[in-house]
This record gives structure tokens, C-alpha cells and sequence, in this order.
């Protein structure tokens, strides 16, 4: 790769939302990328991961005054073109992973170029494809953020819903690291899947979820990672003085029996270096097997949103620069 002057801008694409909507607002544009500051580094993409947010991020949901246009994407792996004042962990010709905000001013991973926070980016795990690597970081440490809030002891019982999915994936596996017992949900035919995952038991996906826990935990389970987006269809799951941890906030409705709702928000924790380390740490033990859902060029970012919007994905669709 060409090496370029760290103090000069660089050209590349970048997918780009010019309004808020359906397929129609996205754009490829060619845009200018600053070089690094302090505690920076500017990132060459070579795998930028698509997720829900992306979705939700186009349709206009989550409020906020941010305008168009919009770079998208939060999890991406590349090499590091260049370094800012002060960094010193990281170098040059480096291959990385790193997290970053779609919500800020120059806005989010799927482009050529990003200039990310230093303390955001770690080395790719040994072994994987850049592609692999570009899944991990967001629903990684989305994981460990919602683990963090039910702070859980040894041998207590974290239930998932929605256990088939990546997030889901990601948290039973650090949920079991730490030495928890996990309870989850999945059809039929994915019991297996999300056994393999490492959850203890494995209940029917469905409207009887909450019961269907009951039934394996009678006294009802200490927290609860909904990320299937029941919301208080599956309060009943969760003891008296339990954790419930919604994934896509939370408008300040009452919880019963004296339920904690903590709402998951990655954003708290996207300089988290050390967490990013962990979950290297673990696709390195094979306790993560990271999987891409398909490959495809950014031109073709339309199809990739399309693939994840229908549903049923065991990893995430990956756009290659």
C-alpha cells in the first residue's frame, strides 16, 4: 500500500446516506478524509461490518438533530495508513479492527478512509480474515457493556432472547467465560446452534418465552439481555429486584416487582481498549467463531441491508473496499 503524509487529507468512497429513508437515500460518494489528530489514527477500510443500526440509523429512528449526508457503519478492520500525535500502542501497516460513532460529524465506518480514536482500535486476532475481524467490535462490546450492567456473580443465570443472533452469540459467550449460567431461546431448529454457543438451556423461541424461563428457572432468572426486543412481554422472566437490559433504549416506562431497567447503549463504551482486547483474546481461544453473512462491493450496500432486513443471518454482511 502506498504510504502517504500523515498531515494530508486522502480521497476515497464512501457509502453515504443523503436523507433519511428507504434505499433511494444511499449514495457512493467520493469524500475527503482529514488526517489524524492527537490520540488518532487514520484507518485504509478493507471490511466494514452492516448491522441493524445501519437500518435504523437510514429510516430515521433514534431522533437527534443529525443531517444528511450520513456515513454509516460502526465496526470496521483495515490497516492503519498513518498515526497522530501521542499514539504509540499502535503503528503504520498495522492490521486493525476499530469501532466508531456513525452519529458524529464525520460520521461512521463504511468509507475508504475513517479517522478513528486510538483507544477504539486494536490489532485484528491472530488467525481471522479481515472481513471476520470487521464483525467483532460493536456487538462485541455491546456484549460485555450489557454484562457490565447486571453485574452478575458466579453461577447466577443470565437469560438472552433472540439467543440465535450475533449479539446474542457474542454475550452467552462472555457471559460464560465468566463463570454464569445462560439461558436463551431459538427455534427448532437452531437448538443446536445456539447450544453450541455454550448456553446451559435452551428454550422455544415464541410468545411463551417468559414462562417457557420460568418453567427451567422457577424463582426467575437475576438478569435479562433482550435482544429480540420483547420489551415487558418478558418482564415475567426476571425475579423480584432483577435486571432487564433493553438494546435499543428504553421511553422511561415502569417496570413491576422492582425490575432495574438499563438500557444498553455501546456508545458508553466504544473506548473501551482494554474490552477490545478481551474479545481479540477470545476469537483467539475459539470461545468466538466470527462468521460473515456474505461479501459485497460498496455498490452493492442496497443488497447487503436487504439480506439483513430479512432476518435469520448467523453473522453480518460485510462491505469490501
Amino acid at each position: 500500500m502506498t504510504r502517504q503524509s500523515s498531515d494530508q487529507p486522502l480521497t476515497g468512497k464512501a457509502i453515504t446516506y443523503v436523507g433519511r429513508g428507504g434505499y433511494e437515500v444511499i449514495e457512493i460518494k467520493e469524500r475527503a478524509v482529514r488526517a489524524p489528530g492527537a490520540g488518532e489514527v487514520r484507518i485504509e477500510v478493507k471490511a466494514a461490518a452492516v448491522n441493524p443500526t445501519d437500518l435504523l440509523l437510514r429510516a430515521g429512528a433514534g431522533g437527534g438533530d443529525l443531517t444528511a449526508p450520513i456515513v454509516p457503519g460502526m465496526d470496521l478492520a483495515g490497516i492503519i495508513e498513518s498515526v497522530g500525535p501521542g499514539v504509540s500502542r499502535l503503528h503504520a501497516g498495522e492490521k486493525v479492527m476499530a469501532t466508531v460513532m456513525a452519529r458524529r460529524p464525520e460520521g461512521g465506518a463504511q468509507a475508504k478512509y475513517v479517522v478513528a480514536p486510538a483507544a477504539s482500535v486494536v490489532p485484528i486476532p491472530e488467525g481471522v480474515s479481515l472481513a471476520e475481524a470487521s464483525t467483532l467490535p460493536m456487538n462485541g462490546l455491546t456484549a460485555l457493556r450489557a454484562l457490565e450492567l447486571a453485574s452478575l456473580e458466579k453461577g447466577q443465570f443470565l437469560a438472552v432472547s433472540g439467543g440465535a443472533g450475533l449479539l446474542a452469540y457474542y454475550a452467552i459467550a462472555a457471559a460464560k467465560r465468566q463463570g454464569q449460567k445462560v439461558i436463551a431461546d431459538a427455534k427448532p431448529e437452531e437448538t443446536e446452534l445456539v447450544r453450541s454457543y455454550g448456553a446451559d438451556v435452551v428454550v422455544e423461541r415464541g410468545p411463551g418465552f417468559a414462562e417457557a424461563i420460568r418453567r427451567e428457572v422457577p424463582g426467575g432468572v437475576e438478569a435479562l439481555l433482550d435482544t429480540a426486543v420483547l420489551g415487558e412481554r418478558s418482564f415475567a422472566a426476571v425475579r423480584d429486584g432483577g435486571v432487564y437490559i433493553p438494546v435499543r433504549g428504553w421511553a422511561d416506562k415502569p417496570s413491576e416487582r422492582g425490575i432495574q431497567i438499563k438500557p444498553v447503549f455501546v456508545y458508553e463504551c466504544l473506548e473501551r481498549t482494554e474490552w477490545l482486547e478481551l474479545l481479540r483474546d477470545m476469537v483467539a481461544a475459539a470461545e468466538i467463531k466470527l462468521r460473515v453473512a456474505g461479501e459485497y462491493a460498496p455498490e452493492q450496500i442496497a443488497d447487503a441491508q436487504r439480506a439483513l432486513q430479512a432476518g435469520g443471518l448467523r453473522g453480518r454482511p460485510v462491505i469490501l473496499f
